[in-house]
């Protein structure tokens, strides 16, 4: 069982690279992801939380990404708080948007989003969003996790045209994740790594520095050939399965929110701000929280899970 190694944080790693060293740029974006709206009785309060704080840190632009809802209407509020900050906002596209029969363009339409796939200049720095459920097999059942050939040469295309380091963001990881249930991050993922090292040799001025991604619902960061690949946990819980069934909260709310006892939620909201320097600084401002009830490992869960599964989002000074 493949995990990422965590150690890697190493002084190798600590040495920023010389065609930065001259650039004084820093951006500021305020992160969360994995939100699950439908899963959680408390998602409006959350979601009021992490606006009202980036309402007042007020970064560069805020992001979250993926797995935040459905469009139905008993959801909108959430929407609403969230369009609610002033400033510079974007979606990525996770698995979970399409539940309950939402096609990928209602998912895309919902947002204002002309395509699951972008990207966008800030402070210098060139910031790009994949969406990683493209179709292996249209007649394939269940959720499927690509980049696919038409994202992959317009992603190359895209890092042609690029004058900035680039940062990216998606909702399924562009690493793998295993942990006992299931390998998370995009089948093809070694094919988009290779794209990224082959850009990063032939441009080191403008190369591809980080990777954030969520899903996984868990914290950690790993360096891959020079690049950054960070996970971060969800903004409401870890998710457990059926095995670790476990009412946490009323009866009430276990009927209406029939999911919410196979997860370990986390007492506050989890988000970040994360800062990124052309000195070669990434800065993670993390948020610590309580289990609500009991830990997953009090329930059983493997303890070998420990160093990513927590009801917090680390504090990390990552050098590139």
């Amino acid at each position: 069982m493949r995990f990422p190694h965590c150690a890697l944080l190493t002084s190798a790693l600590l040495v920023a690279g010389s065609a930065f060293a001259q650039k004084n740029n820093t951006v500021t974006f305020g992160l969360c992801t994995d939100v699950h709206i439908p899963t959680m009785h408390d998602s409006e309060e959350r979601m009021t939380v992490f606006i009202e704080a980036m309402k007042k840190q007020n970064p560069d632009f805020i992001i979250e990404l993926g797995d935040f809802s459905i469009p139905k209407p008993e959801y909108q509020k959430a929407y609403d708080i969230w369009n609610s900050f002033p400033g510079e906002k974007h979606h990525v596209i996770g698995n979970h948007e399409m539940d309950g029969g939402t096609s990928h363009a209602q998912a895309l339409a919902y947002r204002g989003m002309d395509a699951g796939y972008y990207s966008f200049d800030k402070n210098g720095f060139h910031f790009v969003v994949l969406d990683g459920n493209d179709k292996i097999d249209p007649d394939r059942k269940g959720y499927q996790q690509l980049i696919g050939p038409a994202q992959l040469a317009w992603l190359k295309a895209d890092l042609e045209k690029s004058q900035y380091p680039v940062i990216l963001f998606s909702h399924q990881g562009l690493s793998i994740y295993q942990s006992h249930q299931e390998t998370y991050g995009v089948e093809n993922y070694a094919e988009v790594q290779a794209l990224l090292q082959a850009h990063n040799r032939l441009h080191p001025e403008r190369k591809v520095i980080a990777s954030f991604n969520g899903h996984t619902h868990t914290d950690y960061a790993e360096n891959i050939d020079g690049i950054w690949y960070i996970s971060t946990t969800s903004m409401a819980y870890h998710w457990l399965g059926e095995d670790y069934e476990h009412l946490r909260y009323s009866e009430e709310v276990d009927k209406n929110y029939r999911w919410i006892k196979y997860t370990a939620p986390f007492k506050e909201p989890l988000f970040t701000t994360v800062t990124v320097s052309s000195k070669g600084r990434i800065k993670i401002a993390g948020k610590k929280t309580e289990w609500v009830g009991p830990s997953p490992f009090e329930l059983g869960f493997p303890e070998n899970l420990k160093p990513y599964v927590h009801p917090e989002i680390k504090k990390k000074k990552l050098r590139f």
